[in-house]
């Protein structure tokens, strides 16, 4: 099986080429449960076979599992296959079981303390001990993870973070990228707002944002992703279900940017459904397909923890989405009308 492709070449050195669907390893990092480690391998071969080729991972997603799980995985496969990024700013030590980082969770990983490191030898050595823990002898893309106000704390926390960055690991990135140790870099975040301050401020690639483009949240089309258009930046959208709930829909329990769904969340998810359902669309999959209507996008990464969701995901990337859907979703004011949707 094959999956629709994009290629990005945003520096004019051949690009790379991601599949429309990729893969996000964080639930392979045992995120909200346990997995056992064949159930993680039959899902990774699950979306292999299904052609899909871009895989993000990152140190954090159950402290150090997710890297140490790709590395069984994608050991013995031609490493030209395949687009990897993981990411740094977090390096990982030694911890007991009851001081542990991620508890709560992460379920059943190894016992490690988390130091955001951000400067121009954290980044040399995150990258380092990720090359040892993936067993591969480079990443395509390297994301400085978690520049944001939500991992960070506080807007004052962001921008001491954000300045030791700017002074340090982003000159090691760039350094990295000139001597084509990685073919490109950019942020791994949960907020548009900082992919937009350091866009202005230094020669990013590419952005992975999570849950910041999706069927519920748009106003990243303000500024930041005309932005992106214009210098040739790629989006890499994660979260495309906002955590969840547009993928099960507006339920009990439904999780909205990792936390229970609010009720004008659920109430909105409830009308978009409604017409999706009444153009015979399953919402799960225009969520999927919306982002991809951007021309700044280059790969939707959805989570998939088990065959089921895998299955689901891959469903959703062959879906055809009616024109109709979008403009009724616009004619009710549940999409904002410069939304690219052809």
């Amino acid at each position: 099986m094959t999956q629709a492709t994009r290629h990005w070449d945003r520096l004019g050195n051949g690009g790379l080429t991601f599949t429309e669907l990729g893969f996000g390893t964080a639930p392979l990092g045992n995120l909200y449960r346990a997995i056992p480690d064949d159930e993680a391998h039959a899902v990774l071969q699950a979306a292999w076979d299904a052609g899909i080729r871009y895989f993000d991972t990152a140190p954090q997603y159950g402290y150090g599992l997710a890297e140490t799980r790709l590395n069984r995985f994608l050991r013995g496969k031609p490493r030209g296959d395949y687009v990897l990024s993981t990411k740094v700013g977090r390096l990982l030590r030694a911890a007991t079981e009851e001081s542990r980082a991620g508890q709560g969770k992460f379920f059943e990983v190894p016992a490690r303390a988390e130091i955001f490191d951000y400067t121009h030898d954290g980044v040399m050595r995150s990258l380092e001990i990720s090359l040892e823990r993936l067993g591969v002898d480079r990443v395509d893309v390297l994301f400085a993870h978690d520049l944001d106000v939500f991992t960070q704390g506080s807007p004052a926390a962001l921008q001491a973070k954000l300045d030791e960055f700017m002074a340090g690991g982003y000159r090691a990135l760039c350094s990295l990228r000139d001597q084509g140790v990685i073919r490109a870099f950019g942020a791994g975040v949960n907020e548009w707002q900082s992919c937009q301050w350091m866009a202005e401020r230094g020669d990013f690639d590419l952005f992975l944002l999570a849950g910041r483009y999706t069927l519920l949240e748009q106003e990243a089309l303000d500024s930041f992703l005309p932005l992106c258009t214009d210098r040739g930046i790629g989006i890499v959208l994660g979260g495309p279900y906002n955590s969840g709930v547009l993928a099960t829909g507006a339920k009990p329990g439904a999780f909205y940017n990792y936390n229970p769904a609010p009720p004008e969340i659920l109430t909105r998810v409830a009308q978009i459904d409604a017409i999706c359902a009444r153009h015979g669309v399953r919402m799960v999959d225009a969520a999927f397909q919306f982002p991809l209507r951007h021309p700044a996008v280059v790969s939707v990464i959805p989570g998939g923890q088990g065959l089921g969701e895998m299955a689901s995901n891959l469903a959703a990337a062959r879906a055809a989405i009616p024109p109709a859907l979008w403009a009724d979703l616009k004619a009710q004011g549940l999409m904002r009308p410069d939304a690219p949707v052809g």
